[in-house]
This record gives C-alpha cells, structure tokens and sequence, in this order.
C-alpha cells in the first residue's frame, strides 16, 4: 500500500518553490457576449473539416482552406501528408463515453425533468405539449414517399403481414418457384 510522505519533507519542498518569481498568463477575458458566441460556434457543432473545405488529394497530400483570423480573415491554404491531416482530425473526435458539450445547471441531466417543471410553475407559462407517439417506420415511408410498405409488391392489392421473424445474421429461406 502507497504511503503520503512525510509531513515535514512535503513542507520543506513547498517552503523551495515559494520564493521563486512565478509568471502566470491569464488570458484576456472576452470582451462582450458576442465574441464569446463565435468562439463557441467554431468548436461547438461543427466537424473537425467540412467537405466544402478540402480541396483535393494528390501524391499523399491533402489541401485544405482554412481562414486565418488573425490575418484579417484571409483564405488560406493548408497542404499536409495525408496521415498528418488525419492525425489532426482525430485530435477532434471524442472519446467514448466523453460528450462535446455537458449541460449544467438547470439544464443539467440530473433533475431537469423536475428543475424545468418548477420554472414554468415559477413563470406562469403553459407545460409544454406532450410528445408525439414514434411513428412506425412503414407510416414514416409512407407519409415521405408515398409507397405503402404493408401492400402486396407484385400485385399491390393485398396486404402483407408478418409471419415470423429473422434473427440479424440468419439467411432466408430460398424462395421455390411454384408456377
């Protein structure tokens, strides 16, 4: 089992860094709600790159636009090997289990079912209306394409129902040819 060192030695190393002249940078504070908004907009739901901004991949290289904005905002162009232009783009994705942006406070998972209700108690205002049922996935198609999926496909009369299911992965039965 790890033991904490001793007291006395863990004073007497801090008692060596408290005379040293530290320099601490603190970035400058955002100047109004504006600027803090597009900070947050170019990380916070964009990719890492859109499509509109590769340009082309020859010889292992990848060209990209990017603006440069401490530069007056001019396009510029990025060519990196190809590994390197993946490597940054992973340095993006989030790990599992990670989210990109956790809500807090009222908004926050715990309790907010509860925290909002209390709100609009607190505000005067009206619930909020009841969700919708899911629609099927056939009632969906249905509505978006108009092609009924319960109808018969060859003589788009009848009506088709189940009569079992397939597990994922099994293979189905050959269909004979009776006529």
């Amino acid at each position: 089992m790890a033991r904490l060192p001793d007291p006395r030695a863990s004073a007497a190393f801090l008692a060596t860094l408290r005379p040293a002249a530290w320099v601490v940078y603190a970035k400058p504070p955002f100047s109004r709600p504006a600027q803090v908004l597009e900070y947050l907009g170019r990380y916070t739901y964009r990719v890492a790159i859109s499509n509109d901004r590769l340009l082309s991949l020859t010889d292992g290289i990848v060209r990209c636009r990017w603006k440069a904005y401490a530069d007056g905002d001019r396009v510029k162009v990025l060519a990196l090997p190809a590994a390197a232009c993946l490597r940054r783009f992973l340095l993006h994705v989030v790990p599992h289990g990670f989210v990109r942006i956790h809500p807090f406070g009222l908004l926050a998972h715990r309790g907010r079912t509860a925290k909002l209700a209390r709100c609009r108690v607190l505000l005067a205002t009206a619930p909020p209306p009841a969700p919708a049922p899911p629609e099927s996935v056939a009632a969906r198609i249905l509505r978006v394409t108009g092609v009924d999926l319960t109808r018969c496909p060859v003589c788009r009369a009848g009506r088709l129902r189940v009569v079992g299911r397939l597990p994922p992965g099994a293979l189905p039965v050959p269909v004979v040819d009776t006529s």
